[in-house]
């Protein structure tokens, strides 16, 4: 029986495949050629434009500006992780009105764009008396909007465990609290790391949703140096700098994925192989 959910490909099936893919990749790399020519004729990539970059102030403030967001990611993203677990517990929980307050304040978080409730934090809450920085905006607007979303995937990945995991962690002795998150989570979380893994890269991306509300970080600091008059207002560079720094601090967290994962399948051949007590007994009869 086939494993796949479509006809394997035939011979000509492959071919078109294949042709589609490099005629889209022609198209793709050509129009990538056609941005950059235009930039290149409008006189972007002139010294003039780059020489903001060699000044140690200005390479100073671009580095407190990617602290700044890596702060800001590292924090949202530990608070949401917590909050997606919390969450996903409250709706797997055997009381309807858990579940039903768990699966509503999951639901109405997730329906809510992140920059909205960002506003909500920042100039909301300072009406009624509550002080806020742009900081704090940005990291709880991160948090609820990104924790609900992984309270999703935690859930979607306790669910396709094997019933015996939790039977046999009842039968143990353990209480619904202690299954959940000392069997079922960490289970859960190694199943759907890839998954998290993509929904914290989303996250870091919207941290650039912060200079709106005026968090200085690596995008409020690229519209900043790309206005400066002295620099001949160099937005595109400081925008070319700001999307390369994004992509490699997008690339490593990915490459750390992938480096778990691996580690994680590996260990699970360790112990696969390894011996139990019944197999000594087997081979010494």
């Amino acid at each position: 029986m086939s494993n796949v959910l479509f006809d394997v490909p035939g011979p000509k099936a492959r071919l078109r495949y294949r042709t589609y893919a490099v005629i889209g990749t022609v198209v793709v790399l050509a129009f990538i050629a056609y941005i950059g020519w235009r930039f290149y004729d409008s006189g972007q990539f002139t010294a003039r434009k780059w020489e903001w970059l060699q000044y140690a102030q200005v390479q100073r403030d671009l580095l407190n500006a990617v602290l700044s967001t890596l702060q800001a990611f590292a924090v949202a993203a530990v608070l949401a992780l917590v909050f997606g677990a919390i969450f996903a517990a409250g709706r797997l929980s055997d009381h309807a009105w858990i579940r039903g307050i768990a699966g509503f304040v999951v639901e109405f978080f997730r329906a809510i764009p992140a920059l909205i409730l960002m506003f909500l934090f920042y100039f909301g809450l300072p009406t009624v008396g509550v002080p806020m920085t742009p900081f704090l905006g940005v990291v709880f607007g991160l948090t609820l909007y990104n924790g609900s979303v992984l309270a999703e995937v935690f859930r979607a990945g306790i669910q396709s465990l094997p019933k015996g995991q939790s039977e046999a962690a009842y039968a143990l002795g353990m209480r619904k609290t202690q299954v959940m998150f000392l069997v079922l989570l960490p289970q859960a979380i190694r199943a759907m790391l890839p998954t998290i893994i993509s929904q914290l890269v989303v996250l870091l991306k919207d941290t650039a949703l912060g200079f709106i509300i005026t968090f200085q970080e690596l995008l409020y600091y690229a519209r900043y140096i790309g206005s400066q008059g002295a620099f001949g207002r160099p937005i595109v560079p400081s925008t070319i700098v700001a999307t390369a720094i994004y992509v490699v601090m997008c690339l490593l967290l990915t490459a750390l994925a992938t480096y778990l994962e691996r580690r994680n399948r590996r260990n699970k051949k360790v112990v696969a192989a390894r011996p139990t007590a019944a197999d000594d007994v087997l081979a010494a009869a």
